[in-house]
């Protein structure tokens, strides 16, 4: 596999990410199986817990931004975040965009501080830990700034909890993949 394949993975994961945030940002005022008025529209992560449909697309976009970073860098990392930001402003409300955008940056750089040390010799456990500490940080701003409550930050955190598990196989994979190859992240 050559760098070019490497970068091109990068970018795909870059654009990937800068999407989660608009659609995250969308999702909340739009579907979900009810909506709270003046609130989000949520979505059953459990039996009997709920959180903003939104969670579908933040849990994503934890592991893409692991991937973005190992493939582009720290740098190409915080530049999808603030393009997603600004995406976001097209689609959503601009009080969910601020609580959005905050959240984004705070748990991003949670967790940088937690992957960066850890994915050049654990990439797995690297985006797996990041992601959950990312995933608190994110919840607890998010529901604080948009809707006042925290209400919803059980069913927020198990709802990212779910998709990141979703996509610890493919994290694996590429893991073992980059192992074979002799890639060092960026």
């Amino acid at each position: 596999m050559t760098r070019t394949r490497l970068r091109a993975e990068g970018l795909t994961a870059f654009v990937l990410f800068v999407a989660t945030i608009p659609a995250a940002n969308w999702l909340i005022g739009h579907v979900g199986t009810f909506c709270v008025p003046n609130g989000p529209c949520l979505i059953p992560v459990a039996p009997g817990i709920h959180a903003p449909s939104g969670v579908l697309m933040v849990g994503l976009a934890l592991v893409l931004r692991d991937l973005l970073q190992r493939r582009l860098g720290l740098f190409a990392g915080v530049a999808a975040i603030l393009i997603g930001a600004v995406l976001s402003a097209l689609v959503a409300p601009p009080a969910i965009v601020v609580a959005s955008t905050t959240a984004f940056l705070l748990s991003e750089l949670a967790d940088f501080f937690v992957y960066t040390p850890l994915q050049r010799r654990r990439f797995v456990t690297a985006v797996v830990a990041s992601s959950v500490v990312g995933l608190a940080v994110d919840s607890a701003v998010f529901l604080y700034l948009a809707f006042g409550s925290l209400d919803f930050l059980p069913g927020q955190i198990l709802g990212k909890l779910w998709m990141v598990a979703l996509t610890i196989p493919a994290v694996q994979w590429i893991r073992r993949r980059d192992e074979r190859l002799g890639f060092q992240p960026a």
